[in-house]
C-alpha cells in the first residue's frame, strides 16, 4: 500500500519486484566500485556480506548460492588486485563474507520450508472453507445466485460469516449469518448452522420453524463446548423464503443487518424488520416468537444480503459505508457484477483495508423470457 493507505498500483508493484531481484547483484557491483575507487584501508566487505542475505528471502537456493559465490569471489579478487590478501584484516574480511554466505543459504532454506508449510496450511484452510461454506450454484429454483466471501486478512479463508441457499418443496430458502468470534470455534458454529439449516429447510413447513431449529442446534452446541460459548455464543442471521409460484419474499431476522431490495430501475429499498428478535443462540435471555414478514419481490429485482463487515466498513475518517446510499440508482447486468462492483467500492471507501470479514449474497428474480447468462472469454489475437 502507498503512504496514504491506498492500494499500490500494479505497475509500482512490478517495478519493486524487479528492483528486489537485481538488488543483490547491484550491492556487489557497488562494492567493487567502492573498492576500486578508494584507498586500501576502506573496505566494501559489509556490502559483499549483505548481498547473500538480501538474496536469501527472494532467490531460490541455487540463486542464493550463486550470489554467495559471487560475493566471495568479489572479496577475494579485490584483495588479490590490491595485493593485500596476506594481512590479518583481509583474511578476517574474507572469512566474514564466507560465514555470512553460509548463514544466508541456511536462512534461505528455512524460509523456503516455512513458505511451503504456509502454502500447505493455506490450501488446507481453503479446502476446509469450501467444505464448510460451499459457494451456491448460479441457478437455484429459477433464481440467479451470486455469493462472495471476503476475508479481512489477506490470504485468510476461514471465518465466522456464512451463507447457504437451498431449493426446497416450500420454495428457495436461504440463510446469511455472522457467528460471534473468530477461528476454529467460529468455523464449528458455522458448520452447525449450515448443517441444521439444510436439514430444517427441507423439513419445516414454515420459516419460523427453520429459525427455531437453528436456535436449538446452536444451544446444544454451546452447551457441549462449555466455557463462555455456553453463555455468550450467538449468531446473527437473516432467513429468507422465496416461493416458486409468487413474487414475494418472506424474511425472519435474528439481529442481522436488514437486506436490500434493488429494483430493476435502480431504486433501492431496505427491507426493515418490523418485529426484531434476539440473535440465534440467546434464547436463555428471553423468548421472542419469530414472525416472518412478507415483502413484494418483483421480477427483475435483486435481493442483497450481507454481513456487518459491509455496513461497518469505515474510511480513514471513520465514516461508515452505507450500501443503500452507494447502490441507489445503479443498475447491474447481474448478481455477479453487483457483488464485484460492491467489493471494489468497499475497497475504494476503506482505502483497501477492512476491519471485518464480509459475506455477500445476491439473489436475482429474472424477468419473463430473460435469456440465460452466458459466460464469455476474451479472444486472444
Amino acid at each position: 500500500m502507498s503512504a496514504d493507505g491506498s492500494p499500490m498500483p500494479e505497475s509500482h508493484i512490478r517495478t519493486s519486484r524487479r528492483l528486489v531481484r537485481f538488488l543483490p547483484v547491484l550491492v556487489i557491483v557497488v562494492g567493487v566500485i567502492l573498492d576500486l575507487s578508494t584507498p586500501t584501508r576502506v573496505t566494501a566487505a559489509p556490502l559483499y556480506a549483505a548481498s547473500p542475505l538480501v538474496a536469501a528471502p527472494f532467490y531460490p537456493l541455487i540463486g542464493t548460492l550463486l550470489i554467495s559465490v559471487a560475493a566471495v569471489c568479489a572479496e577475494l579478487s579485490m584483495h588479490l588486485y590490491a595485493n593485500s590478501l596476506n594481512t590479518l584484516e583481509s583474511l578476517s574480511e574474507l572469512l566474514t563474507v564466507v560465514i555470512v554466505s553460509l548463514l544466508a543459504l541456511y536462512i534461505g532454506g528455512v524460509l523456503r520450508r516455512s513458505g511451503q508449510r504456509l502454502a500447505s496450511a493455506r490450501i488446507i484452510a481453503e479446502t476446509a472453507q469450501r467444505a464448510v461454506l460451499p459457494r451456491p450454484a448460479e441457478r437455484i429454483g429459477g433464481l440467479r445466485i451470486a455469493a462472495r466471501y471476503e476475508a479481512a486478512q489477506e490470504g485468510a479463508f476461514i471465518g465466522g460469516d456464512l451463507f447457504a441457499v437451498q431449493d426446497t418443496p416450500y420454495g428457495v430458502r436461504l440463510v446469511v449469518g455472522d457467528v460471534r468470534g473468530k477461528g476454529l470455534e467460529a468455523v464449528e458454529a458455522v458448520a452447525v448452522v449450515i448443517g441444521s439449516f439444510r436439514e430444517a429447510a427441507e423439513q419445516e413447513r414454515s420459516l419460523e420453524g427453520v429459525a427455531q431449529r437453528l436456535e436449538r442446534a446452536l444451544t446444544r452446541d454451546g452447551s457441549r463446548r462449555g466455557g463462555l460459548d455456553a453463555f455468550e455464543g450467538f449468531t446473527t442471521a437473516v432467513l429468507a423464503e422465496i416461493p416458486h409460484d409468487g413474487s414475494v419474499v418472506r424474511l425472519v431476522n435474528r439481529g442481522h443487518p436488514d437486506p436490500l431490495l434493488m429494483c430493476e430501475d435502480g431504486a433501492v429499498r431496505m427491507l426493515e424488520t418490523r418485529d426484531p428478535a434476539l440473535p440465534l443462540g440467546m434464547s436463555e435471555l428471553g423468548a421472542w416468537p419469530d414472525c416472518a414478514q412478507q415483502a413484494f419481490y418483483p421480477a427483475g429485482s435483486t435481493l442483497l444480503f450481507y454481513t456487518d463487515g459491509l455496513s461497518e466498513a469505515r474510511d480513514a475518517h471513520g465514516v461508515f459505508y452505507v450500501p443503500s446510499d452507494r447502490l441507489d440508482g445503479r443498475i447491474f447486468q447481474g448478481p455477479d457484477e453487483l457483488l464485484q462492483a460492491l467489493i471494489d467500492d468497499v475497497r475504494l471507501h476503506t482505502g483497501g483495508g477492512s476491519q471485518d470479514d464480509m459475506a455477500l449474497l445476491a439473489v436475482n428474480r429474472p424477468t419473463e423470457g430473460q435469456p440465460e447468462r452466458r459466460r464469455t472469454i476474451p479472444l486472444v489475437p
